[in-house]
């Protein structure tokens, strides 16, 4: 309460309306699944078309390849499912990426820095079991080069190349001596340069040498540290900037040259280049306006960045005790002598390309990143994930459990090959994960895939196993024209299907059943279902897709597999999920506050304010607000016990649209002179 202790005018803010609550969003999507690239336990990102999916989740050049568990080859689900997910209307998604290793005992776990320099024992097909592809490290010193992410898309060819750029030596005018004295330009401290010193004589370094600059802060010059004049070098052997000289005809005077790498990922047999990195310095103590830059920082194994982090393919790291510096990376990479790298060769000296004038000659080492793989086919113990708290990473459907805009999850492609006993009996334990996690969370409802190749009594067989209001199942599989094979695909329909529910909500509402919905990807469906077949399987809570001459093919069912009435149709269940957490959102300022008239007043006018523009929009069933809904928040709700503990008990009733599955007209004959 505000004090007023001296005469004046005072002027407060002070509100005369009831809070807001603004309604929640039901279209996001968490799907977890197999993929052929990308994190394992890093935490989700938000992604907002295939592109973004492609960007983390794949390797440029492996975009929807098949996965390879073990010698069986599996279509891309996943990748498939977020094509259909985006093309039917999904605007927003989340992908839980799980790994299963080809050995049956090693568990996943983050490689940090620390323990970079181990790396994973092979099998005897030389596979590693984190299935990271890597250069071994037996041909690379203390050098470590592999893959960021599990998978066979990382068995890449790595291309390093040294790079020598345009002289930054320049002369300046020294204001006290009147005289020109040579400095450098655009260059960094630790930065690694071909010098070549023409004009003094003797000159050790007229055919060119590699040095390393230090700034000397307090003689405010540069400082070169030579790579090799005597051996060991000595203190002495360093030599100042200032004492070349520069000259503006090429190849006349001194030159300076900062030199980098260029790091370039291409396909395996080296005809393509998928992507490349530029301007890196080899010195790991480099740094660019005080933040580290050099090789090792921009592939770090853990990055800085975690876009970095879930989007750089590579890990360039180093055993600290080998890798000291520029130098030892030089060598390690080209060689104990590199300086005739640098140099023009024969044809190139025949066309007067020298030293000093080339900016893009230089000498490239590569690598093959082997031994990646798919490992083996996730089960259900890798879809229902882990957490380790201490390490700060979570596995499978566990990374959902701290994403609240989740409101639909799926495991594309946890059904396929349904007929194999093993897969089936993993496939059921899945649905029974999903089912857990969507209750766990409240608002979330769980698309369930039917089994491929099923047959009627099947699925009616797999549906009788599971009971849940926040679950749905569909069936049969959706046939695609797959992009990269160009022959017919038979897909799980919950890709399909969250999509067609994101569409449904955006276009008409939550409160619109997601049926009779057409289905844009589908070229047909695996069985194509009459009425009678329907009629089976309706009213089990199987929904179907069906085709419909004239109309096309559409999704055509809408109920959950709960044996409560109550909780019969999808779209009630997801709209009371709406209607819940929108609440749960908007009255979090209600906490703490004084529990009495005046906050009982100001919940029920705030959860009525936003039960009227429900039924406004025809949410709600009723040709009036009261016959739609009724809120509750006073004495009649609450006895003593609750007020003494702390506790606003306000009761909600609404009453929910539900679809119009069965659309009747009874007809008979009419005499045209009866009176009625």
């Amino acid at each position: 309460m505000p004090e007023y202790l001296a005469p004046g005018v005072f002027v407060e803010e002070v509100s005369f309306r009831a809070k807001t609550i603004e309604g929640v969003s039901t279209t996001t999507t968490g799907f977890v699944g197999a993929a052929r690239f990308g994190p394992v336990h890093l935490e989700p990102d938000i992604l907002t078309s295939l592109e973004d999916y492609q960007r983390t989740y794949e390797t440029p050049g492996s975009l929807g390849d098949e996965l390879m568990f073990g010698s069986d080859r599996t279509p891309n689900h996943l990748w498939h499912a977020v094509r259909a997910f985006f093309t039917e209307g999904g605007k927003r998604l989340y992908v839980s990426r799980v790994f299963r290793s080809v050995d049956a005992a090693w568990r996943f776990a983050p490689l940090t820095a620390d323990a970079e320099a181990a790396a994973a024992p092979a099998t005897g097909a030389g596979l590693y079991h984190d299935g990271i592809a890597r250069v071994a490290a037996s041909g690379t010193g203390g050098l470590r080069l592999r893959a960021r992410h599990p998978g066979a898309a990382g068995n890449l060819r790595l291309r390093i190349t040294l790079k020598a750029g345009p002289n930054v030596l320049v002369g300046q005018l020294d204001p006290a001596s009147g005289a020109t004295v040579a400095t450098l330009k655009s260059a960094t401290d630790r930065d690694l340069v071909w010098v070549r010193d023409r004009t003094s004589s003797p000159s050790m370094m007229d055919s060119g040498a590699f040095a390393l600059l230090h700034r000397d802060e307090e003689r405010a010059t540069w400082r070169l540290e030579p790579l090799q004049v005597s051996s060991p070098v000595e203190a002495g052997d360093w030599f100042d900037v200032a004492s070349l000289n520069p000259d503006p005809v090429p190849d006349q005077g001194d030159s300076v040259r900062i030199v980098t790498l260029t790091v370039s990922l291409l396909s395996r047999d080296g005809t393509r280049e998928l992507a490349t990195w530029s301007g890196l310095p080899l010195d790991p103590q480099h740094r660019s306006s005080g933040a580290p830059d050099s090789v090792f920082d921009r592939f770090a194994t853990e990055p800085a960045s975690l876009a970095d982090a879930r989007n750089l393919p590579l890990v360039v790291a180093r055993d600290k005790t080998q890798l000291s510096d520029a130098f030892d990376l030089l060598t390690t990479l080209f060689g104990a002598d590199p300086s005739a790298a640098l140099e023009p060769n024969a044809a190139e000296a025949a066309r007067n390309v020298t030293v000093t004038d080339k900016l893009t000659l230089g000498v490239a080492v590569s690598h093959i990143l082997d031994g990646g793989n798919d490992g083996q086919r996730p089960g259900a113990s890798e879809v229902r994930g882990e957490a380790d708290l201490a390490k700060g990473y979570a596995l499978g459907l566990r990374q959902f459990e701290d994403i609240e805009d989740i409101s639909m999850v799926a495991a594309p492609g946890s059904t396929w090959n349904y007929s194999n006993v093993l897969v089936r009996t993993e496939a059921n334990a899945t649905m029974g994960h999903l089912i857990a996690h969507a209750e766990l969370m409240r608002y979330r409802v769980a698309l369930l895939d039917a089994g491929d190749r099923l047959t009627i009594s099947e699925v009616r067989g797999l549906r009788a196993k599971i009971d849940s209001k926040h679950a749905a199942l569909y069936y049969p599989w959706v046939t695609v024209l797959d992009p990269v094979t160009r022959q017919e695909l038979n897909l799980p329909p919950s890709g399909f299907v969250a999509g067609i529910c994101a569409r449904n909500d955006v276009d008409r509402g939550v409160w619109k059943a997601p049926a009779n919905e057409v289905v844009r990807l589908a070229i047909g469906f695996e069985t194509l279902l009459n009425k009678g077949q329907q009629e089976v399987l309706n009213p089990e809570g199987i929904n179907c897709f069906r085709f419909f001459e004239g109309r096309g093919l559409r999704l055509w069912g809408a109920r959950t597999i709960s044996s409560d009435p109550e909780w019969k149709y999808l779209n009630v269940r997801r709209y009371f999920a709406y209607v819940e957490r929108s609440i749960d959102k908007g009255t979090q300022w209600a906490v703490f506050e004084p529990n009495g008239d005046a906050l009982w007043a100001n919940v029920r006018a705030t959860i009525r304010d936003f039960l009227i523009n429900e039924w406004a929009s025809g949410a709600l069933l009723g040709d009036k607000p009261e016959k739609a809904f009724f809120v509750r928040c006073d004495r009649s709700t609450m006895t003593q016990n609750d007020l003494d503990n702390g506790r606003l008990v306000c009761l909600i009733g609404i009453a929910p649209l539900k679809p119009a599955e069965f659309v009747i007209f009874r007809i008979g004959q009419w005499t045209a002179d009866r009176n009625v």
